[in-house]
């Protein structure tokens, strides 16, 4: 019995430390800087990706996901007359990988029966992939076909229920402030480029955001339920 009773105790613990999440997120994205809009959330394309979560205790997580996101900057839809007289639109596609910390407000059980809501805060390193484009005079973008990289560092908030013993539902809204000022073609860096074809603040780098819902799926070794008995 004393055996028995190490065994639990050893495979309680080790199943507490070891739970994870793999699942899907989907909602949309929009870009915050020099063409078009400049509210933080008002999504303007899809985004969709993957997500997986292992959770470390119940107070955090490590985090890693892959998302794509489209968005359009439209002038003609901002609400300062300045752009809207200029009349630019400029559509992009982000591919990001993030891997970072998922911190919960909260005590976050996914082991104990019944159920369990805690809002939360993800932070970390992205790194994406984007359109490289500019715009020439008179106003037409120029798409050269070619894709540029660049790191950014996200700031999410949101919160999530566990909707039963395997599958939670959440809702974040997730900023990223990015190293780059060309996401809406404002500012193209490179010996090819004069400074006719930039504008804009070009002092301020852009940000671009996702928001939506994530549905994971648990998995992993449990504690025993029995040994106490």
């Amino acid at each position: 019995m004393r055996t028995v009773f190490l065994v639990c105790l050893l495979a309680a613990v080790s199943g507490t430390a070891q739970t994870y999440e793999v699942g899907v997120f989907a909602g949309g994205a929009n870009v915050i800087g020099d063409v078009g809009r400049t509210n933080y959330v008002l999504p303007s394309g899809l985004a969709f990706g993957g997500i997986f979560k292992w959770n470390k205790s119940k107070r955090y997580a490590w985090r890693a996901s892959v998302y794509r996101g489209e968005f359009t900057a439209d002038d003609s839809k901002s609400s300062k007359p300045s752009r809207e007289q200029r009349g630019y639109r400029v559509e992009n596609s982000v591919m990001e990988y993030s891997l970072g910390l998922e911190f919960n407000f909260v005590e976050y059980n996914l082991h104990k029966l019944g159920p369990a809501f805690t809002p939360y805060l993800y932070t970390g390193v992205t790194y994406f992939r984007y359109d490289f484009n500019y715009i020439a005079l008179g106003g037409q973008v120029q798409d050269l076909n070619q894709r540029d990289g660049s790191f950014a560092i996200p700031m999410t908030v949101g919160a999530k229920l566990r909707l039963n013993q395997f599958l939670i539902l959440g809702a974040e809204i997730g900023a990223r402030y990015t190293f780059t000022d060309n996401l809406d073609a404002s500012n193209p860096k490179g010996s090819n480029f004069e400074d006719e074809f930039r504008f804009g603040n070009i002092l301020s780098e852009d940000w671009y955001v996702f928001s939506g819902f994530t549905l994971t799926y648990t998995f992993g070794r449990k504690p025993c339920q029995d040994c106490f008995e």
